[in-house]
């Protein structure tokens, strides 16, 4: 089922159509006055319909309301979209693209300001990265949800936030049999020996980054 289909259909079939219209719009992180702006009507009409002052919009409205959304999230990098389309859990997954050439993993460690502290070469290419929620993805994760973070291509870098020493993320990657082309950890805390020593056996270099989830995800979607 396409995104656009899921969100029209969980509006239409709601209880309350205001506040499931609301609450996509806030999941899209879209204000009231872009919504209205792409659909051309006033503001008001927006407020009206998740307060349930106005009656609920038929399905012809609905629709509109939808495809508006999934525009304004496609012309800022779609990344709730790709987020949804992935099929890994929603809430653990932050970002996700693949790219249609390969990328330099130094241009990508340059764009990210990272710093590779492994013994591993980062002479290598990547097709793509995921990033992740270290914590949710270890706690919620199945084993073959695991194999969704690669998307088309395990040429990819995986990117981790809420890592403290670094160990888990590496020892689940260690386990199952696909492999990225680099480990990311963003804003860890002290790396230790072994998630370095596992990367060294893996032949995955361990990169760490102190900017933060946002400016990494918006740097990674600049790459053309």
């Amino acid at each position: 089922m396409k995104l656009e289909e899921k969100i029209a259909g969980e509006i239409t079939i709601s209880e309350n159509p205001g506040e499931t219209i609301r609450k996509w719009r806030e999941e899209f992180r879209i204000n009231k006055l872009d919504l209205s702006r792409s659909l051309h009507i006033s503001p008001s009409v927006i407020s009206d319909y998740e307060s349930g002052r106005r009656k609920s919009p038929g399905v012809s409205s609905i629709r509109k309301i939808v495809e508006a959304m999934i525009e304004i999230d496609r012309s800022r990098g779609g990344h709730l979209i790709r987020r949804y389309s992935s099929g890994v859990p929603s809430d653990a997954l932050i970002d996700i693209r693949d790219y249609d050439h390969e990328v330099s993993l130094d241009r990508i460690i340059e764009l990210v300001q990272g710093e590779n502290v492994s013994p591993v070469s980062t002479s290598r290419h990547i097709m793509g990265y995921t990033i992740v929620d270290g914590i949710k993805a270890i706690l919620s994760f199945s084993y073959s949800e695991y194999s969704l973070l690669y998307g088309w291509s395990s040429q990819r870098a995986i990117f981790f936030t809420e890592v403290k020493l670094g160990r888990s993320p590496m020892i689940a990657i260690r386990v199952h049999p696909l492999k990225p082309a680099a480990v990311v950890y963003i804003r860890a805390g002290r790396i230790d020996e072994l998630a370095i020593k596992l990367a060294e056996i893996e032949n995955i270099p361990l990169i760490i980054t102190e900017m933060d989830v946002k400016k990494v995800s918006e740097a990674l979607s600049s790459v053309k």
